[in-house]
């Protein structure tokens, strides 16, 4: 197999519990990682944790807790959601694993030899909760605190020796790489942001501290701690061994397809990242997908405003993949998006329960009192059919390059317009009135057959769970689910065994 794809989650930080905009990246990624499978690609899908800096230490003396035991704790909850949300994800890196440490530490030796790390003195704004340096101009008064423009932290003035990485010789390169590269940071108005950000000019950037101690040491000093984002953004290599760069992994599956992450951090990732690569001569990843925010209300979530969602108890409120479903349709994928009882209950009402689950039911049900549970033999197909058939064929190169471009919205509209026009498909063709011309309402019922297939294999990586339930009345099984046989409008064979199906969703009754 030559075709790879290697996907990933930003690593989360544990300094708190699991919420709503964890889940969302995750989901997000899950579903482009078993739709690369799907496709024939052999893919590599890597979530895990981001385990060191102050923020951390802090957390972990605030509960009295060693911070390794803290952690240990706290990535397991992250490490049970990955299982929670049915990920498919190879592997769950730990920044806190020996594999990862010699990795940072090989890159950082790397960086210091080819000497792009100085020593020399920092002073600054400085936030913990978002392990950030900020500029005069980033930074504004908030009674007698000042906080981030961009995140609403709170900021603190720190002066300490520190390891420098000379970030400012890396403005026009960057610029360049940027240029040559126009798809590396998506969605388009993030690629804007960083350009802006870049040519403004960048200052070296301080990648030690000598203020805690919860983290990698620096090889040469052991009083300097790593910089967490110089350690955290290594794991996307250290997760494929490097430093060996000879080994399977790493020669597979890097440099990455894609990082799936939150806006609020592409600044590391889209500036940061590349240059850390192109000074040690590794190639950066091929595209920085930046997502917007899970709203509560109008308000990004965060532990301080008391607006988590959490993602557990709307999940055995709903099931998982009513929540999957919602946040990958509902929440236009860049934007921002906002999550609301009464909006995720409406979805699994009219998309989930009516036009698929219904459908489902509908076809398998008459099927099974007109013509026993066999596919039936289909004859000629008119004007009617070989229109909602030639739908998936007609879209089949526009829904590739769209997912190619992370362009979910398209690929979500595609398939609501397709349950729909298969809802009216059924109606309008009318087989219970068509008992006296079997051989058309055979047709119809194979038609109607079809499409069901069709649709189950484009929900599969939204709704796994569910879309295999309905696979199953083909005898379908994960293994053999082919992408590319939407395209074929034969695919059933006549005579062929299906099952019943039970409901699949749950109408929400509001009383």
């Amino acid at each position: 197999m030559n075709k790879k794809f290697y996907i990933t989650t930003p690593i989360y930080y544990p300094s708190a519990k699991p919420h709503m905009g964890h889940a969302y990246s995750s989901i997000v990624s899950d579903f482009f990682a078993r739709l690369k499978k799907i496709q024939g690609f052999e893919v590599f899908f890597l979530t895990g944790t981001d385990e060191h800096g102050q923020k951390i230490q802090r957390a972990a003396e605030n509960k009295k807790k060693d911070p390794l035991k803290f952690c240990d704790e706290i990535s397991a909850t992250f490490k049970d959601l990955s299982k929670i949300l049915n990920l498919s994800n190879n592997d769950f890196i730990r920044t806190t694993e020996v594999r990862h440490k010699k990795s940072v530490e090989n890159l950082w030796k790397v960086l210091e030899k080819k000497k792009e790390i100085y020593l020399s003195k920092y002073s600054g704004w400085y936030s913990v909760s978002d392990e950030a340096f900020y500029s005069e101009d980033e930074i504004e008064d908030d009674g007698d605190l000042k906080i981030s423009k961009l995140s609403g932290s709170k900021v603190e003035w720190v002066e300490e020796e520190s390891y420098f990485f000379k970030l400012s010789k890396w403005q026009e390169p960057l610029l360049s790489f940027y240029d040559e590269n126009p798809d590396f940071i998506l969605p388009k108005t993030r690629k804007n942001e960083v350009v802006s950000f870049v040519r403004a000019g960048l200052k070296d950037l301080s990648i030690s501290r000598k203020s805690f101690t919860w983290g990698i040491k620096v090889p040469s000093n052991n009083e300097h701690v790593i910089y967490v984002w110089l350690d955290a953004l290594t794991n996307y290599i250290s997760a494929l061994n490097y430093p060996d760069q000879n080994n399977d992994l790493y020669k597979k599956f890097w440099p990455a397809d894609v990082h799936i992450i939150g806006k609020d951090i592409l600044r590391f990732h889209a500036i940061y990242w590349p240059a850390f690569l192109l000074a040690a001569d590794i190639k950066p990843p091929k595209r920085v997908y930046g997502h917007g925010w899970i709203l509560s209300g109008d308000e990004k979530m965060s532990k301080s405003k008391g607006n988590i969602l959490d993602p557990l108890e709307i999940i055995e409120k709903y099931g998982l993949d009513p929540l999957r479903y919602y946040l990958l349709k509902e929440v236009s994928f860049g934007n921002d998006g906002n999550i609301s009882n009464e909006k995720l209950e409406s979805c699994i009402n009219s998309d989930l329960a009516n036009n698929y689950g219904n459908l489902c039911q509908r076809v398998v049900s008459f099927c099974e009192k007109n013509i026993g549970l066999k596919v039936p033999t289909s004859e000629e197909f008119n004007e009617d059919d070989l229109k909602i058939l030639k739908n998936y064929q007609n879209n089949f190169e526009d829904l590739i390059t769209n997912i190619d471009n992370q362009n979910i919205n398209f690929y979500l509209n595609f398939i609501v317009d397709q349950l729909f026009k298969a809802n009216k498909y059924f109606n309008d063709q009318e087989p219970w009135k068509r008992k006296d011309d079997k051989k058309r309402l055979n047709t119809i019922v194979y038609v109607s057959l079809e499409i069901i297939r069709k649709i189950s294999i484009l929900l599969y990586p939204i709704i796994p769970e569910s879309s295999l339930k309905a696979l199953n009345i083909f005898n379908i099984k994960e293994i053999d689910i082919d992408f590319s046989t939407i395209l074929n409008n034969n695919y059933l064979s006549p005579g062929s065994n299906i099952n019943k199906i039970d409901i699949l969703f749950n109408k929400i009754k509001n009383d």
